[in-house]
């Protein structure tokens, strides 16, 4: 089989290109790791009793991570997924042993540069490519960095980013299909590519170098969604975007109907919270944005405003219907217009008496 990433390779250097974490003791890394987990398992009493979701798998407990640990499980993760790609996709056509090895060790570097840069932003993620049902895994250096630089209570701002994180498995544990349909979605969009003309694998490579590059030139204008070609692409893409739009919307939904009643001082880590999102530098919002966490951001906005108009106007059993099943997650042109999905999935709503005083939240 085509060797496609010199993955050992995207590993050693995500850690040697990896910022270090903050400084901290022995004693108070290990009080961190412990608060993360209690906190975590405090979330998910919270975000289960908010939405009314409940896991139907066993999963696994939360991992938490440092840097280097956390690209080390997206490449192991990414592994699973791209090798049977290339498989598939290469058949019968092997490169030359040279060629092969040349371009696994680029490939790899790139990968590998991308991560780095990556593994120093990321707080939480739910990982749904290397097992199932996934693992949720907790940046435990770069969630003390970001809550010394907000100065938010650490019990606080740790269980914020848990009800956000948490949320997430719950979404995928919760909703037994989630998990098929996402890495289907993903399949679709590999499938599409193969009627585009150029070669898929080429395109993926030549799409890492173009993340990689972003990171070092704060100049470049490329955007990863440019690597879209065919319309089968872009169709399948408008799907994943409003899945994503739907699940990172939902999140800081919940995270945001929550915490009010159990962390304090919620409005001042929020304020903080989104003031750091829409700063940076030059070059951080030029990385950003070639990354696709431009895009992550309006999805976080997008989505939430979609979530809280369903549930305004059918209350959280209502909205829960998105969940049935991949027939009633939203479209991308409903996510503007919860209206739209409203009447698609529930039927016209009854008018609302002119002394009413609006619909009930659950």
């Amino acid at each position: 089989m085509a060797q496609f990433v010199d993955w050992d390779l995207a590993a050693a250097t995500a850690g040697a290109l990896g910022k270090s974490g903050p400084r901290v003791s022995f004693a108070e890394a290990t009080d961190v790791v412990a608060d993360l987990r209690r906190l975590t398992d405090e979330a998910a009493g919270h975000v289960t009793e908010y939405t009314g979701l409940r896991s139907q798998v066993e999963h696994p407990p939360v991992r938490v991570v440092d840097r280097r640990d956390w690209a080390a499980n997206n490449i192991a993760g990414l592994r699973e997924v791209i090798n049977p790609l290339v498989a598939r996709l290469s058949g019968d056509k092997q490169p030359g042993a040279l060629t092969e090895a040349i371009g696994s060790r680029l490939t790899g570097v790139q990968a590998g540069t991308v991560l780095a840069y990556l593994s120093g932003r990321v707080l939480g993620q739910y990982e749904v490519f290397s097992a199932d049902p996934g693992q949720l895994l907790l940046v435990a250096p770069n969630i003390v960095e970001v809550e010394r630089k907000l100065g938010a209570d650490p019990r606080d701002f740790r269980l914020w980013v848990c009800l956000h994180e948490v949320t997430h498995r719950t979404q995928f544990t919760a909703v037994p299909w989630m998990r098929g349909h996402f890495l289907g979605e993903v399949q679709a969009f590999v499938d599409a590519s193969q009627n585009g003309g150029e070669n898929f694998l080429d395109r993926l490579r030549r799409g890492i170098g173009t993340l990689s590059d972003a990171v070092r030139d704060p100049d470049s204008r490329t955007s990863v969604l440019d690597l879209v070609q065919t319309p089968g692409q872009r169709a399948v893409l408008d799907r994943l975007t409003a899945l994503m739009t739907l699940l990172e919307g939902h999140a800081e939904f919940v995270m945001d109907g929550v915490g009010p009643e159990v962390i304090p001082s919620v409005e001042r880590i929020r304020a903080g919270f989104n003031q750091r999102r829409e700063s940076g530098n030059p070059l951080e919002k030029a990385i950003r944005k070639l990354l696709g966490i431009e895009v992550k951001m309006r999805q976080y906005a997008e989505g939430r405003k979609f979530v809280h108009g369903v549930v305004a106007r059918v209350g959280m059993t209502g909205f829960n219907k998105i969940f049935s099943s991949p027939l009633t997650l939203p479209r991308l042109d409903e996510l503007g217009d919860p209206d739209a999905w409203v009447a698609r999935v529930h039927g016209p709503l009854p008018p609302t008496p002119p002394d009413a005083d609006g619909p009930v939240v659950a």
